[in-house]
């Protein structure tokens, strides 16, 4: 392969204000981070320890093999919402690999709300689930939870992806011979009750976790008899009498032993793909932030990004003096081989079809696909229109969506309108989507909808009417505040934000997890020609 020579200089004061600038974004995602992770209520921690409990990421920690890697997904889920009181939604999940197997693994954080179910917490749960149901990859169910937070509870239980969901992705899981281990590590309650049940094995803590359709409060209410948490749903309980638990445990660390041993068992069957050896790109990772784009309106040549991504800044570009609007080209990326889908500007008929055309490549050759998002949409107009956009941009949409391969997307930059779905975006099902801390999604910019907006209804009134200024001011507001990273990812239309000098190590662990799975034959609709 060629290797792309880069023609940035990293010394100009354009790529110094652009580091600058792109800093303060990342620097206030970092401080996020550590005031969702670390800024846990001092009492509830101190209760939870007094148990001897361990926290929920310390859990994770001694669960997964030594010095390996923990892809943690949506740690700023209800980031901004319900005061701030949930931290992470009150769930932690995410990949680790344990006993070199990639895991999805789900934890309640039973010190925020004692791990009850919001609704963001409900559907990061499920989007865990449908990460391992994609991608064939056992389960862990760190469970310490109370059940539905009761006052949202008609936000939580009723519809298809409530809680009950929950349980159907468990059945689904367990008809594909995806093994489910529940560890039980504190209260188990209600429907919860229903997640050590229908999981493969289930380990529970002595004299800590306790497994119950009702309790003791609902038992007393619903028959008059009282009786106590442990005598109701002990650990002794199920293991030896009720036979819903399989292995009793002294303590945490005994049971997450069990777990990983139980683990060791399983074995996969993988695809097979051909591996090089891991070569650092040319050039430096954090140079990334020079040219993550913090201004949208100016053009980035995304092959300096994906040079600073794979494996010796090589890559085999394809059609490469057509439809250059569109990169596409192979790859390796941690040795793993990759085709790669990058934006450099907006799309046409010609970087449609050569979309499309590049996708059926890479599900003949059984190769992963990589979308680097940095897109307005497609191209508008009397021209375009009369050419045909729409049938060929439908081609590109139908490719991606029936695409046999792994699909990963990193939205870099903007993420406008139908560049989102034709990019492989949250509506197309990619196995991983993250963004970076400056990425922006939304219908289209806000200048364009206020525009948009003012047009219609001032259609007459130049755009420095005081009239045209006073409704595009609180559009553009929304739009900005709407269209953030941070507001994006609170509310799970990705599965996190990442720092792109990570991007690398996040895209190769992503195609690791996904060759759990055997790839399908290509198998594509009709493309209207």
């Amino acid at each position: 392969m060629k290797r792309i020579v880069s023609n940035i200089d990293t010394t100009s004061g354009e790529f110094v204000q652009n580091k600058e600038n792109f800093l303060e974004i990342r620097d206030a995602y970092h401080e996020k981070l550590k005031e969702v992770i670390h800024g846990l209520r001092a009492d509830a921690v101190k209760k939870h320890k007094a148990k001897g409990k361990l926290l929920a990421r310390e859990r994770i920690d001694l669960l997964i093999d030594e010095k390996t890697p923990f892809l943690e997904l949506s740690t700023l889920a209800a980031y901004g919402m319900y005061d701030n009181n949930f931290p992470s939604a009150g769930v932690v999940t995410g990949i680790g690999v344990i006993h070199g197997k990639e895991t999805v693994i789900i934890a309640n954080d039973a010190t925020v709300k004692g791990g009850t179910y919001i609704e963001e917490g409900i559907k990061k749960h499920i989007r865990a689930q449908e990460i391992a149901l994609q991608n064939k990859l056992p389960c862990v169910y760190l469970v310490d939870s109370g059940g539905v937070f009761l006052p949202e509870q008609a936000k939580v239980f009723p519809d298809r992806f409530h809680f009950g969901r929950l349980f159907y992705n468990q059945a689904k899981l367990s008809a594909m011979q995806v093994p489910q281990i529940s560890v039980v590590m504190g209260s188990c309650t209600a429907g919860g009750a229903y997640i050590p049940a229908m999981s493969d094995e289930t380990i529970i803590v002595k004299n800590q976790g306790t497994i119950f359709i009702g309790g003791p409060p609902l038992v007393k209410a619903a028959t008059g008899e009282t009786i106590t948490a442990e005598e109701l749903g002990g650990a002794l309980v199920h293991t030896s009498e009720s036979g819903v638990a399989d292995h009793l445990a002294e303590d945490e660390g005994e049971a997450l032993r069990i777990c990983r041993d139980i683990l060791s068992t399983y074995t996969p069957d993988r695809q097979k793909i051909d591996r090089i050896p891991i070569e650092e790109p040319a050039y430096s990772a954090e140079e990334l932030y020079g040219l993550a784009p913090v201004n949208l309106r100016k053009s980035i040549d995304a092959r300096e990004i994906i040079a600073r991504i794979v494996d010796g800044s090589y890559f085999h570009e394809f059609k490469k003096n057509y439809a250059p609007t569109l990169i596409t080209g192979f790859a390796h990326i941690m040795g793993y081989p990759v085709g790669i889908l990058a934006n450099k500007g907006v799309l046409f008929s010609e970087s449609s079809l050569k979309g499309a055309h590049f996708i059926q490549l890479c599900c003949q050759r059984k190769i992963p696909i990589l979308f680097l998002q940095n897109i307005t949409g497609f191209i508008v107009g009397k021209k375009y229109e009369h050419q045909g956009i729409a049938r060929d941009g439908a081609k590109l949409v139908h490719a991606v969506a029936n695409a046999s391969v792994p699909k990963i997307t990193v939205i870099i930059g903007g993420s406008f309108g139908a560049g989102n779905y034709a990019m492989a975006g949250r509506a197309f099902d990619p196995n991983l989507l993250f963004m970076w801390p400056n990425a922006k999604i939304s219908v289209m910019g806000g200048e364009q909808a206020a525009k948009v907006l003012a047009q219609i209804k001032y259609e007459n009134l130049p755009d420095d009417d005081p009239k045209v200024m006073e409704l595009k001011r609180p559009v553009i507001e929304k739009y900005e505040k709407e269209g953030a990273a941070i507001y994006s990812t609170a509310r799970l239309w990705d599965d996190g934000i990442i720092d792109p000098a990570d991007t690398r190590k996040v895209v190769a662990m992503g195609i690791a997890m996904s060759l759990n799975r055997k790839y399908g034959k290509p198998s594509f609709g009709v493309f209207r020609m």
